[in-house]
């Protein structure tokens, strides 16, 4: 009985598996053509064009900091709110299941928040195998840091965005809640950016994917948002 039990898991966890594997393979494939059959990759889109008088400050990359008290959290999201309209901007609202930035970089290269996972592993592959460009921002042991980052629902932070940068050949504009910062252009360390990737950044709570106000693409609907979730998301 035992061993016909061990036997079926053995039999099912390798079917799993398969079945796993092939569906990342069927989503590599996917994204990979995605990526291909973009018209212009070195366009910065209308978005670029229509914002380029905005100014930017250096970008460095760095860990999260603390959430910000309710308050204080209120007044950010106020900030970023008026801050969208003044730049005729709207936001396509991510899950709040703590891969919010993954899912709104996932969104911008691939029209799918749902590639979230490949995202994220490309970002631990491109911090793995690049380290001395990254490690001297992590204020702790790099490997824990990189067996942190590799878990759903760990949040990425300004070194993530960096690595996705660098990873993508991508520039990230982030229009963010910061009072002094407004807006932060992350752009690859080693090459020319050949794709441009809008986010918005509730500082230390939410990303969100960025869009001209009007042209906002229809995604299925999420039960989780930044607005229901305790403390945040």
């Amino acid at each position: 009985m035992g061993d016909s039990y061990g036997g079926a898991s053995a039999r099912l966890s390798r079917s799993s598996s398969s079945s796993s594997s092939s569906n990342d393979t069927e989503d590599d494939q996917t994204i990979a053509r995605i990526l291909a059959e973009e018209e212009n990759p070195k366009s910065h889109g209308k978005l670029g064009k229509m914002l380029s008088h905005l100014d930017s400050i250096p970008h460095t990359p760095r860990i999260n900091g603390d959430i910000p008290d309710i308050n204080d959290a209120t007044l950010d999201h106020d900030t970023l709110s008026e801050r969208l309209a003044a730049y005729d901007l709207a936001e396509l609202q991510m899950e709040g299941d703590g891969n919010c930035q993954f899912r709104a970089l996932a969104d911008q290269l691939f029209h799918n928040p749902e590639y979230h996972k490949h995202v994220r592993k490309q970002v631990v592959k491109q911090l793995k195998h690049h380290r001395k460009l990254y490690e001297g921002y992590i204020p702790m042991k790099y490997r824990s840091y990189l067996k942190t980052m590799k878990r759903l629902g760990e949040w990425g932070d300004h070194v993530t965005l960096q690595a996705a940068a660098d990873r993508f050949s991508a520039k990230i504009c982030l229009v963010t809640s910061f009072r002094d910062s407004g807006y932060i252009e992350i752009v690859p360390k080693e090459k020319n950016p050949i794709r441009e990737l809008w986010l918005s950044f509730w500082s230390e709570i939410h990303y969100n994917s960025l869009y001209e106000r009007g042209d906002v693409p229809v995604r299925a609907a999420k039960k989780k948002h930044w607005y229901n979730l305790a403390p945040f998301r």
